[in-house]
């Protein structure tokens, strides 16, 4: 297991997995369960799964099909999507889910993460700031369910996020998503040594010299990875995959673990 995690990061849209460029044009990439066999096999050790529309149509998690991915997957999944009490989290964890991520709630009303922080701890809840850049280039919270966010500046949004019982805190540059162009560098630098708790960051991840760069940039935990694991080749076939061995040996060996 590599201490610095490199986590695949599946998008549920209805009972299929998809994969969005920039949050938009979601392209299909196949069945749930499948696609979590193959990541077994790989011996991943850890998955996010998000569900793109629960929140914008303003209903709760899939609970059938949650359980049942779950129940396939050997490693901890965290989940994020239409989460919005303590018994959704409470329902959640007892199907398996090991980590509940909170967006579009708790830009709602952050008390949520406070709550389900307290009924079952930090190390549960992972709060999630996704970041899209103005015309002038100026990095700033974003809702891709039209909420306002309460806070604009990702660094203060990330730390009111913390200070309300987040045990981790998961970024998302939105601009880079699903493009393999690299990680956000530059915001993850603004974000190194900031938070006292676990950072992830998403978008863009694409070669293991761009996973090093941003690892060290952001003082990362760990980097959640989308197109690079579910396509291949200019014409974006799909192909799951993760990382081969000689990737995991020159990120195992960069970092000095064992």
């Amino acid at each position: 297991m590599l201490r610095e995690r490199v986590i695949p990061a599946l998008l549920l849209q209805g009972a299929g997995l998809v994969k969005t460029q920039r949050f938009e044009k979601p392209a299909y990439v196949g069945d749930p369960m499948n696609v979590v066999k193959i990541f077994n096999e790989k011996e991943v050790d850890e998955l996010f799964l998000f569900d793109i529309d629960a929140s914008k149509q303003g209903r709760g998690p899939n609970f059938s099909l949650i359980e049942s991915i779950v129940s396939e997957a050997f490693m901890p999944v965290a989940y994020g999507g239409g989460i919005r009490s303590v018994e959704d989290g409470r329902r959640l964890l007892a199907l398996g889910v090991e980590k509940l991520a909170l967006n579009t709630a708790a830009l709602k009303d952050v008390s949520l993460v406070t709550a389900l922080s307290q009924a079952f701890g930090a190390q549960c809840v992972v709060g999630v700031v996704d970041v899209k850049r103005t015309r002038l280039g100026q990095p700033r919270v974003f809702s891709h369910a039209d909420v306002e966010p309460p806070e604009r500046a990702p660094l203060r949004w990330a730390k009111a996020l913390e200070a309300a019982g987040a045990g981790e805190i998961l970024v998302q540059a939105v601009d880079r998503d699903g493009t393999l162009g690299g990680l956000d560098v530059e915001l993850l630098r603004t974000l190194q040594g900031q938070l006292g708790v676990p950072l992830v960051a998403a978008g863009g991840a694409n070669d293991v010299e761009g996973l090093l760069e941003a690892f060290r940039a952001g003082g990362l935990s760990a980097v959640a990875v989308g197109a690079r694991f579910v396509f291949i080749g200019p014409h974006r076939a799909v192909l799951v995959t993760y990382l081969t061995d000689d990737e995991r040996r020159r990120l195992s060996s960069a970092f000095g673990n064992a």
